[in-house]
């Protein structure tokens, strides 16, 4: 595997590409061109100048994540075809440059759904975090103003203001739009750029539903073993693979991580590595669990806060995470996910350096020590 860290740019990341190269064990960033819209084409010429930026730090691009995916595509609007030939288009300038990973996501108007991005937690630090009471209380087209004050002066992604403005606009799109005609249409787009992939040698990293369930409505249909199973056998292409979010998928307890990821061997292109504390799911003793690691409970009320790296901290077993990728033999990017803000840090919630630099330790812990096990 490959250490990485997710950075947005200059001008939109509060995190520098120095203070990432000094993170013990990152040797890589996974980055965007954060200013393109959806459907727009990406220039050689333009992805030549993100590339020279990152490699004068001694740094280099892993990945991208993302080169979104405009709404004519998802909803098979007029402008469809137009956007994938930009889209193709874009793929062959990122292989022409040496980039050979996308990350993706095919969710309907908005990227993520978060209640809350600075719930206070009892070490004083704060986190992205979901309430579905808090969620069906409020107007989908409220959405950014309930969370934009917590934004701390950053644009975050999908969640931008201008497309925040076109909420309405974007929900009449997606009237007709239900779960089969959203993977009719992912279909349509993947077997459409699988030829400039597999000329580039480009992997296609779809990323998890967040979280894992219908919200205002909106279909999701990348969220559970059996719809990926129905998704790469649709388009069945080395190409054609998945971003293993433990955190997104994991929303869903239903989710075994570690068995998915050994499900899905050969076929994960790029991990996400975080945990997640559930409030709503708990044992006899009243303390959160996750049923895969804490047995069978009940379902309450959907409320779940991110947590940071670490095991104990949070619902998920980050060793038999990051045990199920090395044994599945993972050798691509990996990236420490959405941290806590700490230590008076003020950043993009969830993607501050401390807590992320952290984390990508934590992981490499891991790591080195199931290596050594495993070598005996």
């Amino acid at each position: 595997m490959e250490m990485t860290l997710r950075w947005y740019g200059t001008g939109y990341d509060t995190v520098s590409l120095n203070e990432i190269r000094q993170i013990p064990g990152v040797t890589g960033v996974i980055t965007t061109l954060y200013d393109k819209q959806a459907g727009e084409l990406w220039k050689e010429e333009e992805i030549k100048t993100l590339r020279e930026e990152v490699e004068r730090t001694g740094l280099h691009i892993s990945g991208i994540e993302s080169v979104n995916i405009s709404d004519d595509i998802k909803t098979g609007g007029k402008h469809r075809d137009e956007h994938i030939d930009n889209y193709i288009k874009t793929l062959e300038n990122l292989g022409k440059q040496g980039i050979h990973m996308v990350c993706y996501n095919f969710m309907p108007v908005f990227d993520w759904t978060r209640s809350e991005l600075a719930r206070k937690r009892t070490d004083g630090s704060t986190v992205l975090a979901y309430n579905e009471d808090a969620i069906n209380a409020i107007k989908p087209e409220e959405m950014f103003d309930h969370i934009g004050s917590e934004m701390n002066g950053t644009v975050m992604p999908g969640w931008q203001p201008e497309r925040m403005a076109r909420v309405k606009e974007l929900f009449t799109m997606y009237r007709d739009i239900d779960e089969e005609k959203l993977f009719s249409n992912l279909v349509y787009f993947l077997k459409a750029i699988m030829p400039v992939c597999d000329k580039y040698d480009i992997n296609m990293a779809i990323h998890p539903d967040d979280p894992a369930w219908n919200v205002f409505g909106l279909p999701r249909i990348i969220n559970n073993e059996k719809n990926i199973m129905r998704m790469l056998k649709a388009v069945c292409n080395v190409h054609n693979g998945l971003t293993f979010c433990s955190g997104s998928y994991g929303t869903n307890p239903e989710n075994n991580l570690p068995e998915m990821i050994r499900h899905f061997k050969g076929r994960i292109h790029f991990a996400h590595v975080r945990n997640l504390k559930f409030n709503s799911f708990r044992n006899e003793a009243g303390e959160a669990v996750n049923p895969w690691f804490g047995g069978s409970v009940p379902q309450g009320p959907k409320d779940f806060e991110e947590a940071c790296h670490l095991s104990s901290d949070g619902s998920f077993d980050m060793y038999e995470i990051v045990k199920a990728l090395y044994e599945t033999g993972f050798e691509g990017p990996i990236r420490p996910d959405h941290g806590r803000m700490i230590w008076g840090e003020k950043a993009m919630p969830g993607y501050g350096l401390y807590d992320r630099a952290l984390g990508a330790c934590y992981i490499e812990g891991l790591w080195e020590a199931i290596d050594k096990s495993h070598r005996g």
